[in-house]
């Protein structure tokens, strides 16, 4: 093989990853995803709905102050298919307005918003019975990027984390197992973090 045929061949392979490398990092910037995940019911505050159907109206009111909206609308709807919804409506619709007692840390998230990496929604710590914890992202909009991952830091840099998983969708409600050994007084800043380049999307800062 002469020198010519070398270097053409040299120049095609580096096309070929040039080419590979920039669909890697350039196409998840036009693929958005989204999922939409449930509330998960075993809470600390849930209830079942023959329990809460027993209950006095003054339990019922204290009962639906630590619910959810979730929560409130799913017991609407099994009464409403009892047809016992009317007898319901004034317990359940009690601080509908107010977020309840359910989510012991909510915040926002605050994007880098510098035309490539932004994000935006809620993120909230939920108890779950078990005595473990979620984080539940809500009404998620984050740029698409390679390798997004969901952390639990100490600050915005990721200096130390606790890595939650692969952002499951860049749109949508989303919940994320918490391992039991962390503590949230220290890991108190919800990441969406590029692995691949080391780089923020965009940040929530949890108030204990």
């Amino acid at each position: 093989m002469n020198k010519d045929n070398v270097k053409r061949l040299i120049y095609l392979i580096i096309g070929i990853l040039v080419i590979i490398v920039t669909v890697y990092l350039v196409s998840p910037l036009f693929i958005s995803t989204t999922i939409n995940e449930p509330l998960p019911m075993n809470t600390d505050s849930s209830v079942a709905f023959e329990e809460f159907n027993k209950m006095s109206e003054n339990e019922r009111v204290k009962t639906v102050k630590n619910m959810t909206n979730e929560q409130k609308n799913h017991m609407l709807v099994q009464f409403a298919e009892l047809g016992n919804n009317s007898r319901m409506d004034d317990s359940l619709n009690i601080n509908m307005a107010t977020e309840s007692n359910q989510s012991s840390e909510t915040a926002t998230f605050v994007g880098v918003n510098d035309g490539i990496h932004n994000a935006e929604g809620l993120a909230k710590i939920i108890p779950l019975s078990s005595n473990s914890n979620i984080l539940r992202l809500e009404n998620l909009k984050v740029t698409n990027g390679p390798d997004l991952y969901v952390y639990l830091s100490t600050d915005k840099g990721a200096s130390d984390f606790v890595n939650l998983g692969k952002l499951k969708a860049n749109n949508g409600n989303q919940n994320y197992n918490i391992p039991s050994d962390t503590d949230l007084s220290k890991y108190n800043t919800v990441l969406i973090w590029c692995k691949a380049f080391s780089v923020l999307f965009g940040s929530a800062e949890l108030k204990t």
